[in-house]
């Protein structure tokens, strides 16, 4: 688990108009997926394997609001989604939603810290 913050989401009520904006105010590419109701954010270039090629730079998504998830998000690289969901739950977090497949890039978890906040988990597939 390398623990490092690798993702960033924002939910939108309207998706476009949240693309066209990012586009416009900071130069963001938007690629939209629609088979999974998801656009990717690259903020930066990327390596072919979809890398961020600055040290420390992250790319994201964007997603239609709904459910628990209302606010940006940030997403942290573990080894094991269920066991970094165990080790939230043990500190007192609570689990939002449990794991779920990417396509077939990887897995995704969410939870809600001790403050509040909604946080993501991201495990690369095997």
């Amino acid at each position: 688990m390398s623990g490092k913050v690798v993702h960033f989401e924002i939910p939108a009520d309207d998706v476009e108009r949240a693309r066209s904006f990012y586009r416009e105010a900071f130069g963001w590419q938007v690629t939209p997926m629609p088979e999974m109701d998801y656009t990717i954010v690259n903020t930066v270039a990327t390596s072919d394997d979809g890398i961020p090629t600055e040290p420390g730079a992250i790319n994201g998504g964007l997603f239609k609001r709904e459910g628990p998830l209302t606010s940006p998000v940030i997403t942290i690289d573990v080894a094991d989604v269920d066991e970094a969901l165990a080790q939230v739950e043990k500190a007192g977090g609570k689990v939002v939603l449990g794991r779920q497949a990417v396509g077939e890039m990887g897995y995704t978890g969410y939870f809600t810290d001790t403050e509040g906040n909604v946080v993501g988990l991201w495990q690369n597939a095997s």
